[in-house]
């Protein structure tokens, strides 16, 4: 199956150099570029891309309230320099799917656009490890749509295993249950706990000490 993908980014250079490393990889299609947030939403909304790789920092309209926008439409891959608190506090509001820092090599770019696409995010021992361990701390308490007593015993099992950064697979393996079961039960805690993204969902469990 192949992965559609919009980059977005105000510097043509630095999209010229994403499409490259993106169109090298067999399973990925740059189905579109968009140089600023406004034309990002647009794009996204008429081809419906599977990820949305995603500046922060853009004329018209800026990353955060571009994948504000998104939400529902396609999962968002913000790039981040990491030590602009403000943007990564929002870009989690706003329930982007992961992060990226810019100086990432080129295999790691790809296998981050394909744990996105599979619905992984990249909650993970990399980026998003360090990025909660930082910030979650830091993060406004908000208030879930439902109780955590609501879930049941087995998702409150896939909820701490997302707050250790296992991926859909991952969780799999270690629940020993099958990985549609997975991604349905992922749902079912992102639903009750009125969260947008795993990322939510990881700094809610670490906010919690569920």
């Amino acid at each position: 199956m192949t992965i559609k993908v919009l980059v977005a980014d105000d510097h043509a250079a630095v999209r010229v150099g994403i499409v490259l490393i993106l169109e090298g990889a067999g399973d990925i299609e740059v189905v579109g570029e968009a140089g600023d947030g406004e034309q990002a939403v647009t794009m996204a909304r008429e081809m419906r891309p599977d990820v949305v790789l995603m500046d922060v920092r853009m004329p018209r309209l800026d990353g955060i309230s571009a994948t504000r926008e998104l939400a529902g439409i396609s999962d968002v891959l913000i790039l981040t320099t990491f030590d602009l608190d403000e943007y990564v506090f929002g870009a989690l509001r706003a329930g982007a799917a992961g992060f990226l820092l810019k100086n990432t090599d080129a295999d790691s770019l790809i296998e981050a656009v394909r744990l996105v696409a599979r619905g992984d995010g990249l909650i993970s021992p990399g980026v998003t490890r360090k990025l909660i361990a930082a910030f979650a701390g830091q993060l406004p308490r908000r208030e879930p749509a439902a109780d955590p007593e609501s879930l049941t015993p087995r998702e409150r099992e896939v909820l701490a295993c997302i707050g250790r950064g296992l991926s859909n697979a991952e969780i799999a393996r270690e629940l020993d249950m099958a990985e549609a079961t997975t991604k349905t039960h992922v749902s079912r805690v992102l639903n009750k706990l009125g969260l947008k993204s795993r990322v939510q969902a990881a700094i809610y469990y670490s906010g919690e000490g569920i």
